[in-house]
């Protein structure tokens, strides 16, 4: 038996030094404090305006406790709500695709003023007038749509043009006089009357508001639409259709103003010169405050409905505070700002 001698390849096994005595090895710590943070950062972004939403319910119900927390309140803000929803959810369609619809307040105007002029100078049957108004309001969206998708115009530029030319047309149509007499009943009770203890209005605007939301969010059209916001040049290539939907969301918000503009001369029996002026601005300002709620920076139907609702409340639980005008437009203002910043913070990280 002979002992085992190392060849010159190899080499004997030096024993592991040990560690000094004063160096301790400590596992990093996790990043638990960034981890939290960004969870609540993406919180915040998908569900910050809806909590400011419900703690202005929370306020004005803990200032207001006789009025605004009641059953007749909550349905008085969802009927002043229900046309600008109307026309949001409409625009939302636009915004989905990256364009944008400055002449929707010209077309509820007119959509007001030739409903008062085939009903009441023209004499036409009240059915008859509200199926030519809305097809004034797709004629409307066809005219934007074949300037800005067909022959590439800026839709900012072309539909705030196309504003200054429906209110023209409306001005040769009532010759700017006001009218408050002369609307049949049956025409005055579709926007009077109520359904189920609910007005007529809530309900048309919960059907419209439906069918949008089904159309962006459950079918394949609406899927191209949000390809074409993302990038219209991608979703070309990819075979969609992208002129003809483009065209197809102006047709929706001309249709969407025409509806609204008649619900306006149906609730009030009357027709005022110019009434959809007020609409532009409070319809932009619910959209974009709807892409901050549950899918922050995507336009989306739901998140639309949040913020007309929340621009309701506000405007109500203000009016009911008994505030000087001013006083409100500040409030209003500051409360819009916060809100919209919380929602964002998490965009980002989203």
């Amino acid at each position: 038996m002979s002992d085992h001698v190392p060849t010159s390849t190899e080499r004997p096994q030096e024993p592991a030094e040990p560690p000094p005595a004063d160096v301790v090895e400590t596992p990093e710590p996790a990043p638990v404090t960034e981890a939290r943070t960004a969870k609540w950062a993406i919180y915040a972004s998908k569900y910050g305006l809806l909590g400011a939403f419900l703690l202005s319910i929370l306020i004005f119900s803990l200032v207001r406790p006789a009025s605004f927390p009641t059953g007749r309140n909550a349905e008085s803000i969802a009927t002043l709500a229900a046309p600008s929803l109307i026309m949001a959810v409409g625009l939302t369609v636009v915004l989905v695709m990256q364009d944008f619809d400055l002449s929707f307040g010209a077309m509820i105007g007119l959509a007001g003023g030739a409903g008062e002029a085939f009903i009441v100078q023209y004499g036409w049957p009240w059915q008859v007038a509200v199926l030519a108004v809305i097809g004034l309001g797709v004629l409307a969206g066809l005219s934007n749509g074949f300037m800005v998708a067909y022959l590439g115009g800026s839709s900012f530029i072309i539909t705030l043009a196309m504003g200054t030319v429906l209110t023209g047309i409306e001005y040769a149509l009532t010759n700017q006089n006001t009218v408050y007499q002369g609307f049949p009943k049956a025409f005055v009770d579709i926007a009077s009357n109520s359904f189920l203890g609910l007005s007529n209005q809530i309900w048309i605007a919960a059907v419209i508001a439906i069918l949008i939301w089904v159309l962006l969010d459950g079918t394949e059209i609406g899927r191209y639409m949000y390809a074409i916001g993302g990038n219209p040049e991608a979703a070309r290539l990819s075979g969609v259709r992208v002129i003809p939907l483009r065209v197809l969301g102006f047709v929706i918000v001309g249709v969407t103003a025409a509806i609204v503009g008649l619900l306006l001369i149906s609730q009030s029996g009357s027709y005022a010169p110019n009434g959809g002026t007020s609409y532009l601005l409070p319809t932009y300002a619910a959209v974009f405050l709807g892409a901050a709620v549950f899918r922050p920076g995507e336009f989306n139907v739901p998140g639309t409905i949040i913020g007309v609702l929340f621009l309701g409340v506000i405007q109500t639980g203000l009016i009911m505070l008994d505030l000087q005008t001013y006083v409100i437009n500040l409030v209003q203002g500051g409360i819009l700002i916060t809100a919209v910043l919380i929602s964002r913070l998490g965009a980002r990280a989203t």
